[in-house]
Formats: C-alpha cells, structure tokens, sequence
C-alpha cells in the first residue's frame, strides 16, 4: 500500500510527504518540476531518510498518468496538488488554470477508475466561500462564490468529486479546504520557493528581508479590518501537511465524501503578519501601500472544529513560529533550491 502525491516536490506536497513517512506510510512522488525544484527529492531524503520513489510526470498528460499508475500497483490512495494557486495571475490567465487543474484532475481521476483506487484527498481551498458574508468560515458556509479564477477551479472540482461519490458508492474523498499555509520545515531543509515574483504575502516578505525587493508591498489598506488591510487564516505548513495525514487516515474507515477546513481560526491582518516577520528578523521593513489587487477580498478565516472532532486535528504552531520557521529556511537558502 502506498500513497501517490501528486505535487509532491512542491511546497505543501514536500511537506506533506514527510508526514506522511512519519506517520508510517510508504509513498510514491509525482511531480514535473513546474513549481518546484528537484533538489526537494535530495532535502526530502537527508529529513526523512527514506529514498522516496518518484516519477516525472505531467499529471495533464493522460499518457504520463497511466503510465505512473501502471508501474506503482501498490498505490491504494491519492492526494493531489498538482495544480497553478496564484490567484492575482488566474486573474490575468484563466484559461490556462482552467485546462491546468480540471484538467489534471480528471486525468488523475480517470485513472484511479481504470486501477480500481478508491481513495482520494483533494487540495482544495477556502477562495470557494468566495467574499463570506460572515466568518469564521464553517464547512457549511456557501462555497459557491469565488472571486477569481483560481476559486472557481476548486468549486468545479469539488463537484466533480461529489457527482462521482454519488456515482460510486466505494470511493472515499476528503475534501481539504485550507486558508493560507505559510512557514517552512523546522530543519530550514525545505520551505517555500516560488518562480519570479512571488503571488503570496510570505514569501514577498521573506525576500524582501534578504534584500530582493526594496519594500514589502501592501495590496489595499481600505478593507472594512481593524487596520484596514486584508484579513486571513495563515496556518504552519507542517500543520497542514498533518492534517492530510489524518485525512488518508480517515480515508480508510471507508468514509464516503468529508470536507474539512484546515485554518487555525484565527485571522491576522497583512500589517500583523509583517510585524510578526520583523520580530523573527530582528529589525523593520519598508513598506509599499498599494491599491487592492483583483480578486482579493476583506477577510476570511475558518472554524477548524470539524476537522478536530472527527480527524483529531489542531494546528499547533503560532503566528511568531511561522514566521520564525519562514526566516529560518529564507536566510539559509536565500536564492530558494537555486544554486
């Protein structure tokens, strides 16, 4: 038995993967490189020591994909990231997030059917409750509003998997709707390393604290929040990957269709998450205010009870450990897994 990845050198599937050998199970990577860097295979063996099979693969090719499955017959579970997450460019490429995540999903999922895989746990998001008329965020939230492309591609997805559990009784799904991972392992071995300028408040802030960038930008600092900028859920990437840990496990209790939030609960504006990133570094950062960014919305921050009382998961590490983990991987690996 063995857990396919998808996304698995990237940044929450590199994490996740080494949760997942803690936990006990035997894993196979998949992944092209798109977003990410082969040197994680390297990371991911000095951390875990667990040589991790991997595969190269393109999970849109339908080619690659039943060719992966048909060399790994031990794969008895899916977890799958292989998709693009920025959400200012879905904005500006909507037709490339369509065809990249619906499209990489069914073509997983097509072949998990002709290799009779019941099991599946899907990266999805908290961009489906869209501009949530009240938060926290519960699982029963409406998420059919998104606000850019990128949302919708979850929204769709996620119906795709609930037609299908209709459809087939037999399979398990556990839909993953998380908020904002931030952090990086606490070895500093890995972390977050986005390609060109980075879409995400962290790492824009963690390179802007080595020096690439003159100032952190500020995207709208009218939002109706205490200090008016954007509000969000940031949860420890470690967290998050442990939380797919217990979803595989629920998987095999024969669970049928879950959805879970993985957040925190609590919300930090852009302005406290900077101030948290100046106490991990030791000094100030310049600031660029700027107008609100297309797709961005005011606020929006879960409630993780589900996800406690049935999957027994807490995020455990604070706002300050975030950042300080953060720093920790940007300052040893300042250009990322580039040379």
């Amino acid at each position: 038995m063995a857990i396919l990845v998808t996304g698995g050198a990237g940044y929450i599937g590199s994490h996740t993967v080494v949760e997942l050998l803690a936990a006990g199970y035997e894993v196979v990577i998949a992944d092209n490189f798109y977003n990410s860097s082969p040197k994680v295979l390297d990371r991911l063996k000095t951390i875990t020591g667990v040589d991790v099979p991997f595969v190269e693969c393109d999970v849109c090719d339908k080619d690659q994909v039943e060719n992966l499955f048909s060399a790994h017959p031990e794969i008895d579970a899916v977890i799958h990231f292989a998709a693009y997450k920025a959400v200012g460019e879905s904005v500006e490429k909507p037709l490339d997030y369509y065809e990249n995540n619906i499209g990489g999903a069914m073509t997983i999922l097509q072949a998990m059917k002709r290799h009779g895989v019941k099991n599946f746990v899907f990266s999805s998001s908290a961009t489906v409750y869209g501009d949530p008329e009240t938060v926290p965020c519960t699982e029963d939230s409406p998420a059919n509003g998104a606000t850019n492309p990128y949302g919708w591609t979850k929204v769709m997805q996620e119906q795709i998997l609930r037609d299908l559990c209709v459809s087939d009784k037999k399979m398990n799904v556990a839909i993953l709707r998380y908020f904002n991972p931030i952090g990086a392992h606490p070895s500093g071995l890995i972390g977050e390393d986005p390609n060109g300028i980075p879409n995400n408040l962290l790492p824009y802030i963690a390179q802007a604290a080595i020096g690439k960038y003159p100032a952190v930008r500020v995207f709208g600092t009218d939002y109706p929040t205490p200090d008016g900028t954007g509000v969000r859920d940031y949860i420890h990437v470690v967290d998050l990957a442990k939380g797919h840990v217990a979803a595989v496990k629920k998987l095999f209790t024969k669970c049928g269709l879950v959805t879970y939030n993985l957040g925190t609960g609590n919300g930090y504006s852009v302005l406290q998450v900077i101030k948290a990133y100046e106490k991990a570094i030791g000094r100030e950062l310049e600031k660029n205010y700027l107008p609100r960014r297309a797709g961005d919305i005011a606020e929006n921050y879960a409630d993780p009870r589900k996800a406690r009382e049935e999957l027994g998961w807490t995020a455990q590490y604070t706002i300050d450990d975030m950042c300080a983990h953060s720093w920790n991987w940007q300052s040893n690996n300042p250009n990322g897994y580039k040379e």
